[in-house]
């Protein structure tokens, strides 16, 4: 029986991070439900560094994982890890359209995202005046209502952001040509009065992400807010109170435990399924959420 692959790509740059070990969290627990379904089946999991150590992802993966990391993305463009990580994108689109049954799929987050959005020139890689940091809302676009990971969303989750950069002046007939669409802004459809930025995408069949980070659970988050400039930075940017409010918002079922619990793993759920009807494997339900997993401390990733 051949065994599924999983890639998590780890842009990062060698730099310690929350992200990693929240993305094996997930890959794990997807793991598991895969294989108590299909109790023969092998899952393979590989992780890869291309910033630093030139890594890519195997060809032979099926579910790809690409996270967010440091820096500019612009940074690096024509080095040997940025254009074989092109390369990799490109080649995830054209084996969707040779062989979309069984070509692999993949995730990309934040500088994975504005990499991608660089390379496909869907849209203006802007930096912006000041960092946005904290939990906010993402808005939902009607064709992101569609979108079988977005759906149990409604018109909005709630989201942790962390960025430098947005994508911006979206090309709408060049994202279109390439059967791509507009997911989620940082705005409700048409206005901007809480920005203009482009928050998730198709890009393509087989190609998705986010500018926000799907992968953030609570002691992510906690360990990010608990470091005493960081604390002084949000105070600074955004006053006592919302502060306080997001740290309700750790404890809302509803909010950033909902979007932990769903989006990526039902990205993986959907994606999988696809492959099992291939393969002859058994399909998995969709996931189900936990307020104990997204609470859960565990190890920092190694």
């Amino acid at each position: 029986m051949e065994p599924l692959r999983l890639s998590l790509v780890d842009m990062n740059n060698g730099v310690p991070n929350e992200a990693v070990r929240c993305f094996r969290r997930l890959l794990d627990a997807f793991a598991a439900r895969v294989r108590a379904a299909n109790p023969r089946l092998s899952v393979v999991q590989e992780h890869v560094q291309p910033r630093n150590l030139g890594e890519l992802p195997s060809r032979q993966a099926d579910l790809i994982l690409s996270s967010g990391g440091p820096g500019s993305p612009h940074d690096g463009w024509e080095e040997p890890w940025c254009t074989g990580y092109r390369l990799f994108l490109d080649s995830v689109l054209d084996r969707t359209a040779q062989h979309p049954d069984t070509a692999p799929a993949a995730f990309v987050v934040c500088h994975s995202f504005e990499l991608a959005i660089q390379h496909f020139r869907f849209a203006e890689m802007a930096r912006r005046q000041e960092l946005k940091f904290a939990i906010f809302p993402a808005y939902v676009t009607e064709e992101g209502s569609r979108c079988d990971f977005l759906q149990p969303f409604g018109e909005r989750l709630f989201v942790w952001e962390h960025r430098r950069y947005q994508a911006v002046a979206l090309d709408v007939p060049r994202l279109h040509q390439q059967q791509g669409a507009l997911l989620a802004r940082e705005s409700r459809p048409g206005r901007d009065d809480k920005g203009e930025a482009v928050l998730a995408l198709r890009f393509g069949p087989g190609l998705e992400g986010s500018q926000f980070h799907p992968e953030a659970d609570r002691p992510g988050v906690l360990a990010w807010i608990h470091r005493p400039e960081h604390t002084t930075a949000l105070r600074d940017a955004y006053g006592h109170s919302l502060l306080e409010r997001m740290m309700k918002t750790l404890d809302d079922p509803g909010r950033l435990a909902r979007t932990y619990a769903l989006l990526i793993p039902g990205w993986l759920t959907s994606r999988f399924n696809r492959l099992a009807a291939v393969r002859g494997l058994r399909p998995i339900p969709p996931p189900v959420q936990s307020m104990r997993e997204f609470e859960a401390q565990v190890p920092l990733a190694s």
